[in-house]
């Protein structure tokens, strides 16, 4: 295994999490801005207040996107699986 096969493969594994975590942290970040946002505006100093609505947004998420973050996870495995005869030797 040359060090450039292996380099592919991380970056191949990296960006495969990446795609998969991207859309959950993205609506984690923007429910968390707008809470913020709103306690700003009502000065409403309240921590749970932030907890809350991320986590509920995260697990609706989990819902509408978990199909398809299964299946990029799904074929990546099948790929490394599939190829584990020229990793190996």
């Amino acid at each position: 295994m040359s060090s450039e096969f292996v380099i592919s493969l991380a970056e191949k594994a990296v960006y495969t999490t990446l795609i998969i975590c991207g859309p959950l942290l993205l609506l984690a970040l923007v429910i968390g801005l707008l809470v913020s946002i709103f306690q700003a505006t009502t000065q409403i100093q309240e921590q749970t207040l932030a907890f809350i609505p991320k986590i509920v947004a995260v697990l609706l998420g989990l819902i509408f996107f978990g199909p398809w973050m299964l299946t990029t996870l799904v074929s990546y495995a099948q790929d490394i699986f599939g190829n584990l005869n020229r990793f190996v030797g």
